[in-house]
Formats: C-alpha cells, structure tokens, sequence
C-alpha cells in the first residue's frame, strides 16, 4: 500500500505529531493577538489611572507596569526590566521545544504550555517595544484592590494551573497515556506474542 494514501489510523507518526502540534502554536498566537489588541485598545481608549466601572468588583483602568505579572517588582529600580525580559526570553523558547516534543494526546499539559506561551511572548513583546507591560483589568472588593493585571496575565495563570491539574489532579493525563500507549501495550506482551504480532506487521 501506499504510504501517500495510507489510511488515517496508519499514516506515519510524524505526520499526526506535526498536525498535533501546530494546534498548540496557533492557539498560543491566537491568545497573544487577542492579548495585544486589548493593550492597544485599552491604551487608545483609556485614560491613565482613571478607573472605568464595570461592575461592583470589577473596573478597568490603564495601567503600566515595568514589573512581572500582578505589579511584582514594580517598586525595583529598573533592572527588573531585564531581568525579567531576559527570563521570559528564555522560557519562551523552553516552550516553544517543550511543545513541540510533545506526544498526542496530552491535551491538559499542551493547552496550559500553549496558555503560558502566549502569556510570556505577550508580555515580553511589551517590555521591549514599550519598556514596561500594559494592565487594563482590575477586581476590587470593598476598597481591596488586586493588582491590575492583563491577557496575558491571565493566561500564564490559568496554564499553571492546568500544568499543575496534569501533573497532581484528578485530571492527570500521565497514567492513562503511558497504559494505554502502543509501545507499552508491546513491551507487556510475551515473547511469543511478540513474535507472532511482528510476522502479522510485515504481511501487511
């Protein structure tokens, strides 16, 4: 048979990782536009510090940042601008691999890295180009302010969380894919059955 017209089930596995990878990179660019465009409304449309009332908890209000998310460090001298951009530099690219080494069917642990992902480049787009990073969203409850804070924010956060649901939750994804995976269903089988199953392989 012909591998350009193998059936889905048989086609290579290069080719069903290369598609299952993709996925991953274009949620994460998808998450860091939606993250960019809010900063770039919020900066045209806002005015600085003036909170705009949404809800009884909820504002939105123009602020910047030159800390990590949540207004860490925001206090320092200056030389959290690098240090910072210099790490989200770095974990960005650590993701970038770390998903693409990915096998199928890790589907917590790929959403939160792709989460992450577009979080760190979101706000490492803005340290660069602006020097500090652009926060719109601000909860409060009566006069309890949390630090304002952004997409990208949002999304580095909710990707912790998946990472740590894959590797301690309920939801663990570690367990079940390495019983269920092919090679481990191979290597729990006896000699002979090895062996029979090999001879079927090469006939057809």
């Amino acid at each position: 048979m012909r591998r350009d017209v193998l059936p889905e089930g048989r086609r290579p596995k290069s080719y069903t990782l290369r598609w299952y990878t993709l996925r991953w990179y274009v949620l994460a660019l998808s998450l860091l536009a939606l993250d960019q465009w809010s900063k770039s409304v919020a900066s045209a449309q806002l005015e600085y510090g003036v909170p705009v009332e949404i809800t009884s908890f909820f504002n939105i209000t123009l602020a910047h940042n030159p800390g990590a998310a949540f207004s860490f460090l925001s206090d320092a001298g200056g030389w959290q601008h690098w240090l910072l951009g210099g790490i989200a530099g770095v974990v960005s690219l650590v993701l970038v691999v770390w998903i693409y080494r990915l096998r199928a069917g890790s589907l917590i642990l790929a959403t939160g890295l792709a989460l992450i992902l577009s979080g760190a480049i979101g706000n490492l787009i803005d340290r660069i180009h602006l020097g500090y990073v652009v926060d719109f969203i601000q909860l409060h409850y009566q006069g309890w302010y949390w630090p304002a804070f952004n997409v990208a924010d949002s999304a580095i956060s909710i990707g912790a969380v998946l990472l740590l649901l894959d590797s301690f939750g309920p939801f663990s994804e570690r367990d079940s894919s390495e019983r269920d995976s092919p090679e481990r269903g191979f290597a729990d089988m006896s000699e002979t059955d090895r062996s029979q199953q090999e001879v079927s392989d090469e006939r057809d």
